[in-house]
């Protein structure tokens, strides 16, 4: 028999897996009214009330799963709960059709004014002439981000007789093809639409990525939508822009700080605004605790659950084997999904050396984890890694090798594109460490960790100096650098390290060397 504490205000009928269960005993109570019972507890339920720290964890010492109802895990230490051996579920794509449809709400009552002509109504005017609206039909809708949400709006815009285009760098051909829109770069996409909605996750790449300077290049009269993350459209930007009249109005669900109290947006007449309502529905609130409820009871059976944000328990013999190869192609991943911007069809991985002569299928999760993770806005791990990659049409092959092209134990990973393939070897060496050994046919020697810089460039004289000297002038200190060359005179490349990330307006100056064929910035 399991004991579970539901610590959060869930509705019975989101319990329904666990109540019909024989299995489980369902304990309804605050932390501080379960104090007495919290060493008795095998999981625990929560929504975004209840703090899961380590010194709670700590008090229930039979612990084994944390479940929160709901996409966000901010209020529970995940690395605590890892370190301690405790599963984390979520459930993150209980929202999906909820924020779809508010989205699409939005949007259409920004495009016909129904919440300003409801107010005015409701001051006892009758301005009909002052609302008049725009239709939908006909519209070119941009989408920035194809994940679940943006595929389900693009449904719904398309049967509103849309036109939709989209920018999502990670986008295959095929599956644009198969959901029947227009893949185009961000600026195109930004140029061809009269609405503008985003739905990337919030990264350091995301944050401002609609902003004055490519929100200018928009038509006249655009239209921009965000019920994603705060931060995504520079809030600054968008007021000056809808003040100035080139921005016809935009609706926000979300901000960058919240509560949004006295907001100079919301002072707008051309701005229509909810408190964060993409994810409230009773649907949503129930769907999220239905899946969560079933995963903690799937856990307790002993089967594999579907939505873990941390690892998987492993026997201390495998860990041991694993341990030392476990991050190294986990950043492996992350490099090449950061040099690959475009939509990837093939993900394969080579093992060879006898250090590598057991169950290698949690590497390879690691692998497609540390791929994805950067692209994603739900959270990845190697539990789920597997299904969301064949999700997005990505076929994933592993193999073993005997070529260890010298080395004791190699790990070869190729990513096939739409365009390019991309190929990185790495290894491991006892009190050395992980070390990146070939990178795109070029021989090189590093440490995959913190911020790097990848310059492929022709291979002559002052290519090198020329880069340090605009790093130097800029009082950027380079932690290491390593080279490669295939040939002398043909193609090298050079991999610089720093101690801080670097900023964009560097790279842009990087980038008028005109002997820099190719640059992309990584971040581990």
């Amino acid at each position: 028999m399991y004991r579970i504490l539901v610590a959060d205000a869930i509705k019975p009928e989101g319990l329904g897996p666990l109540l019909e269960s024989s299995q489980v005993t369902l304990i309804q109570k605050t932390i501080q009214e379960a104090k007495d019972e919290l060493n008795e507890m095998d999981a625990i339920l929560v929504r975004s009330a209840t703090k899961v720290t380590e010194e709670l964890m700590s008090q229930m010492p039979n612990l084994k799963i944390i479940a929160r109802a709901g996409v966000g895990v901010d209020n529970i230490d995940v690395p605590a709960a890892t370190k301690r051996g405790i599963v984390v579920v979520n459930a993150p794509d209980g929202n999906t059709i909820s924020t779809a449809e508010h989205t699409f709400a939005m949007m259409a009552s920004l495009m016909r004014h129904i919440p300003q002509a409801y107010s005015s109504l409701k001051n006892g005017e009758w301005k009909r002439s002052s609302f008049t609206g725009t239709e939908l039909y006909g519209k070119t809708l941009g989408i920035v981000g194809m994940g679940r949400i943006g595929t389900e709006i693009a449904k719904r815009a398309k049967v509103f007789g849309m036109d939709v285009h989209v920018f999502d760098p990670f986008l295959t051909a095929d599956r644009a093809k198969k959901i029947s829109v227009t893949s185009l770069p961000l600026s195109e996409v930004l140029t061809s639409s009269d609405i503008i909605t985003v739905h990337t996750p919030l990264t350091n790449e995301t944050r401002g990525l609609l902003n004055r300077e490519n929100l200018q290049t928009c038509k006249k009269g655009v239209y921009l939508l965000n019920c994603a993350r705060g931060g995504i459209i520079n809030e600054d930007d968008l007021y000056e822009l809808i003040v100035e009249g080139h921005i016809a109005g935009a609706a926000i669900d979300v901000f960058t700080e919240e509560p949004p109290l006295g907001h100079k947006l919301l002072e707008l007449d051309q701005v229509i605004a909810t408190p964060h309502l993409g994810a409230s529905t009773k649907e949503a609130q129930l769907n999220v605790a239905t899946q969560v409820a079933q995963e903690v009871l799937v856990f307790l059976e002993g089967k594999p659950v579907s939505n873990s944000i941390n690892l998987p328990a492993i026997s201390k013999e495998v860990f041991e084997k694993v341990q030392p190869f476990y991050e190294l192609i986990k950043q492996m991943g992350a490099i090449v999904s950061q040099c690959m911007q475009e939509g990837v069809q093939e993900i394969s991985v080579s093992y060879a050396g006898d250090a590598l002569d057991f169950d290698t299928s949690i590497l390879t999760k690691s692998l497609i984890s540390g791929f994805f993770k950067s692209r994603l806005d739900v959270p990845i791990n190697e539990v789920n890694a597997l299904l969301i990659a064949k999700e997005r049409g990505v076929s994933i092959g592993d193999k073993t090798s005997h070529d260890t092209l010298g080395y004791s134990n190699l790990i070869t990973v190729t990513v096939t594109g739409d365009k390019q393939q991309l190929n990185i070897s790495g290894t491991f060496i006892p009190n050395y460490g992980s070390r990146i050994v070939n990178l795109n046919g070029f021989k090189i020697d590093f440490h995959p960790e913190g911020n790097l810089l990848y310059i492929q460039h022709t291979d002559k004289p002052g290519v090198i100096g020329r880069v340090g000297k605009i790093l130097g002038d800029n009082d950027v200190n380079i932690a290491t650098m390593q080279v490669g060359r295939k040939q002398a005179g043909g193609e090298a490349i050079m991999v610089l390290t720093f101690d801080k990330p670097l900023q964009p307006s560097l790279k842009d100056k990087l980038k008028e060397n005109t002997d820099i064929t190719s640059m992309y910035k990584i971040t581990l």
